[in-house]
Parts: C-alpha cells; sequence; structure tokens
C-alpha cells in the first residue's frame, strides 16, 4: 500500500463511517417500514391512544437516526452533519429507484413471492413517500441547528441537554408532518377521506411519546459513542459549534 493511500485510508476511521452507516442504515429502513402501522399495549392510559401506543412502524428505526445523527453532529460539527443529513435525503430516492424498478420488473414464474404481495409490502404510497421525504428533510436539518444552538447557549457543557433537546423539539416537528401530511392532507388533495382526528392524533402521541422515551434512553450511548471516540483521537475536543 503506498504512503498516499494509507493516508487517505486513516482519514476514515471506522467509528465514523460507523456513524454514517447507523444513520443511513436506519433511514432506508424506516422507508421501508413507514407504511404498516403498529400498536401496543401499555400499563396506563394516555390522551387519544388510551392504553396503546399507535405508531408507524419506521419510528424505532427513524429515531436511531437521530442518535447517529447527534452523536455526528457533537463530533464533527453542523456543516459535517448537515451533509450526512443531505445525502441520506438523496439515498431516499436511491431506494425509491431501486424498490419501485423492482417492483416494475417482470417476476419469474418460479418465483416464491407472488409480485402484487411483494408490491403491497415494499411500494409505499405516494402519500407516505411524500410525508416522509418532506419529514425527513425538515425536522433533521432542525435537529442540527437546535442541537448546536443548545451547545452554544451551554458554552459545550451538557450534552445530555443538546441531545434530549434537539431530539425532542425535532421529533415533534418530524411526527406532525408526517401524520398531517401522510395520514390527512395527501388523502384529502387526492379527493379521499383523512384519517378521523382521533386516528390522526393518537398517531401523533403514540409515536411521539415513543421518539422521547427513545431520545432519553439513548443518553448515555450518545455519551459513551462520543468519549470513546474522543478518546481514541479520532476527533478534536471541542469542534466549531456554528457555521
Amino acid at each position: 500500500m503506498s504512503d498516499a493511500y494509507a493516508e487517505t485510508v486513516d482519514s476514515l476511521p471506522v467509528g465514523r463511517v460507523a456513524l454514517i452507516g447507523l444513520f443511513i442504515t436506519a433511514l432506508v429502513v424506516a422507508q421501508l417500514t413507514a407504511s404498516k402501522l403498529l400498536a401496543f399495549s401499555i400499563p396506563v392510559s394516555l390522551p387519544f391512544t388510551g392504553n396503546s401506543l399507535a405508531m408507524p412502524g419506521a419510528a424505532l428505526a427513524y429515531a436511531l437516526t437521530f442518535f447517529a445523527s447527534d452523536c455526528y453532529s457533537e463530533l464533527y460539527g453542523p456543516t459535517e452533519a448537515r451533509k450526512v443529513v443531505h445525502v441520506g435525503f438523496a439515498m431516499n430516492f436511491v431506494l425509491l429507484v431501486l424498490v419501485w424498478s423492482t417492483i416494475a420488473a417482470p417476476a419469474a414464474p418460479f418465483s416464491q413471492v407472488d409480485p402484487a404481495t411483494f408490491e403491497s409490502v415494499l411500494g409505499a404510497s405516494t402519500d407516505i413517500v411524500v410525508a416522509s421525504l418532506l419529514a425527513y428533510l425538515v425536522s433533521q436539518n432542525w435537529d442540527v441547528f437546535a442541537f448546536h444552538k443548545i451547545r452554544e447557549y451551554t458554552d459545550g457543557a451538557h450534552l445530555w441537554a443538546r441531545n434530549v433537546g434537539s431530539t425532542a423539539s425535532s421529533q415533534l416537528i418530524d411526527t406532525l408532518i408526517f401524520v398531517g401530511v401522510g395520514f390527512a392532507l395527501m388523502p384529502a388533495l387526492r379527493g379521499g377521506s383523512p384519517q378521523a382526528l382521533d386516528a390522526l392524533l393518537a398517531l401523533v402521541v403514540g409515536q411521539y411519546v415513543l421518539k422521547l422515551l427513545i431520545a432519553v434512553a439513548d443518553t448515555p450511548f450518545v455519551y459513551a459513542v462520543v468519549g470513546y471516540l474522543r478518546s481514541r483521537g479520532y476527533v478534536p475536543t471541542a469542534p466549531a459549534s456554528a457555521n
């Protein structure tokens, strides 16, 4: 291996690649699982949801994108974090092209997967696609912005505050846009019937409660990832907080 090539490899530490990989993987999984609605029983009763939490199947995978982006944003700064967000947005279209082209391609007569079943599982509706792309673009950019505003306000202290604060606000934005556009606005624009208000509120409350719990629960892991990568000397101890 030449010295020049070795320097190029060394400039891409495994930790940085792993965070980008986690972000993109969670993002594309969220896109593929967004159309299925889930319901989980809970021991308490909440407004609009009662004793169960209703949410799109993408809720858990999408919550992981905020964990990855907060770690990345803390380590490499807002400019680099926005690059990852925008690359992820482009990868959504790559995913859609690949899935839809596979759906359109003729199935082999000996295929054990029924084409109609394959399309119904992987072919997300236009409503879901538009809602998820819009929610992603707005909420992820807000997450980076809010994370570093809190970082500036606290003078770089209290990582937990910017992790929870940025994720809590961005996840609320994401939830409202995704549910409002995907299950109310888009059906109405197509001349269909949007979901009833109670059902919409149940989806909002259900997935936001889950995302908020994940934001709190993942804070120790954010500390662990950031601390480990800094201890390995992969990143500066205090990246620029605004660009």
